[in-house]
């Protein structure tokens, strides 16, 4: 450690040391020069990008220090940075995220900052649902895009909600974003939105077992889904009739498990959206056209 003075000195080390270990980088960083970068961020209490004039700045003994323990946690423990730092953004927001939620990546992001169009009517949405909550990423990154709307956010676990509560506060959204423990529709009976948003469980057990290290650290509860990954994802399809206004939409996300759900119900008009930053797998499809494919 003796030879590595500089910040720049850290970010070259961080990033050959990441590149040796085999790390896999998916949870919010493009690869390990930028999660380095990030570690380094949060160990000298520093704003990303980081700035080009402090890249030659020598760091104290303390801060070599604190760099180099979150540097090797990252490597010695396969921890995602997010969980490291306790932060993550999505749809250009910060988020609390640890280990009681996933890691918020899901592409539905993409949707939501341009306003779901063309897909949902120019009326904004007045009543909207978020299945499977985890941190609030997408209720509350929807409120934001939707100033006028309420939104239900629904999740299984306690743990989940007491960190999506930690998010509602921070954006001061207590008043139009609702968190609810429930199973899915559970404790929805009676209630009708004009947009239903999820990203469920969808991962098979199967595949769960080849995932990266990196994915062990997330709760299985949030991942896994019985029935070949579809359980969830077909229960949201079932319910959604009952629980959509006229003209509604949902927007279903279920990754690499979409051929399985094609090949399941192959009767559903699922319009499968291109994402410009990449992803796969997110389903659209207006309340009308489910009812009757499922009919």
């Amino acid at each position: 450690m003796d030879s590595l003075r500089t910040l720049r000195d850290f970010l070259r080390w961080g990033s050959s040391r990441f590149g040796a270990a085999g790390l896999f980088f998916g949870h919010g960083t493009a690869g390990a020069e930028d999660e380095a970068a990030v570690l380094l961020a949060h160990a000298l209490h520093l704003e990303l990008p980081l700035a080009p004039e402090f890249l030659d700045a020598a760091l104290t003994a303390d801060e070599r220090a604190a760099v180099t323990a979150l540097l090797s946690r990252r490597i010695n423990e396969r921890m995602p940075a997010p969980y490291l730092t306790g932060e993550a953004w999505f749809a250009g927001l910060r988020f609390a995220v640890d280990r009681r939620v996933l890691i918020p990546r899901s592409p539905i992001a993409e949707l939501i900052e341009t306003g779901f169009t063309p897909w949902l009517d120019q009326d904004s949405p007045e009543r909207i649902l978020d299945i499977g909550t985890g941190s609030g990423c997408i209720a509350i990154a929807c409120a934001l895009a939707f100033p006028d709307a309420v939104v239900d956010a629904v999740d299984i676990s306690e743990g989940a909600l007491a960190v999506a509560a930690l998010n509602v506060d921070r954006y001061g959204l207590g008043q139009r974003v609702r968190l609810l423990e429930s199973d899915l529709y559970s404790a929805l009976a009676g209630r009708r939105y004009d947009l239903i948003v999820s990203n469920p469980p969808y991962v098979a057990q199967a595949e769960h077992g080849g995932l990266p290290a990196e994915y062990g650290h997330e709760p299985e509860l949030a991942l896994l889904s019985p029935d070949a990954g579809l359980q969830h994802p077909l229960r949201i399809l079932k319910g959604a009739v009952e629980h959509l206004t006229q003209g509604g939409l949902l927007v279903l996300e279920v990754g690499a498990t979409w051929p399985a759900l094609v090949e399941r119900l192959p009767q559903v008009p699922f319009t499968w959206v291109e994402l410009a930053r990449g992803g796969e797998g997110v389903a659209l499809i207006q309340r009308e056209e489910l009812a009757q494919a499922l009919s």
